[in-house]
């Protein structure tokens, strides 16, 4: 089923999202349904979703989520594990990473600021491995001054995702861009509304090919 389905079917705790963002789940996560992963889920709130996405993804999934409210933690059921710390905190996450290991997915619903969404991604996309999939929601607070937001302002997170974009073109810069990580290690970014979606690949071998170009082989 898709989460669409098991979102209108959910009749225990409460879970929020907004209407568009369901294609893009079922999207960059199906694939991973039924498979033995961690998904880190950022952001607990009334424990809802998280119910949601062990459900999603089966029983071989374990579903971390982290909040700052110390209450969250009365949420967890088996399969599920809550940690109580707070995004900015890089030692808090560390011990997320010392515990579970690094997680297949990430799905960044947390505090919204902008450079704790970009701290938190800097800590962990550099760690995760190939396929992994790193999913942030809800960046129209990109635009939203409360968040540190704003129209084309300096540091939100979607001014850092145009600078992955030209990063991810790297190679082609005519060295304009020094390749790094994000060029390295990053297959594709998807964007959509007030959703970006990084999927990590080896990213080794990228040349020109011409089918009847013997001299190439």
């Amino acid at each position: 089923m898709s989460f669409w389905h098991d979102f209108l079917t959910h009749n225990d705790k409460p879970a929020g999202k907004w209407s568009h963002y369901f294609p893009a789940y079922d999207r960059h996560f199906t694939s991973w349904k039924d498979k033995s992963i961690t998904f880190l889920e950022i952001g607990t709130a009334s424990g809802g979703s998280m119910q949601l996405w062990r459900g999603f993804f089966g029983p071989k999934s374990r579903i971390i989520s982290i909040d700052i409210m110390p209450k969250c933690k009365e949420l967890e059921e088996p399969g599920t594990f809550v940690r109580i710390g707070d995004q900015s905190d890089i030692q808090f996450l560390e011990s997320l990473v010392d515990e579970f290991g690094v997680p297949d997915i990430i799905l960044d619903d947390g505090s919204h600021q902008q450079h704790h969404i970009i701290d938190t991604f800097n800590f962990f996309y550099p760690k995760m491995h190939k396929n992994a999939v790193y999913m942030v929601e809800d960046l129209h607070t990109s635009y939203w001054p409360e968040y540190n937001g704003g129209l084309k302002k300096p540091n939100t997170f979607m001014e850092f995702t145009k600078d992955c974009l030209d990063k991810i073109n790297a190679r082609h810069s005519r060295g304009a861009l020094v390749p790094d990580y994000i060029t390295m290690e990053t297959s594709s970014i998807s964007i959509y509304d007030s959703i970006v979606c990084f999927e990590k690949g080896d990213v080794w071998w990228t040349e020109p090919l011409n089918r009847f170009d013997k001299t190439r082989f």
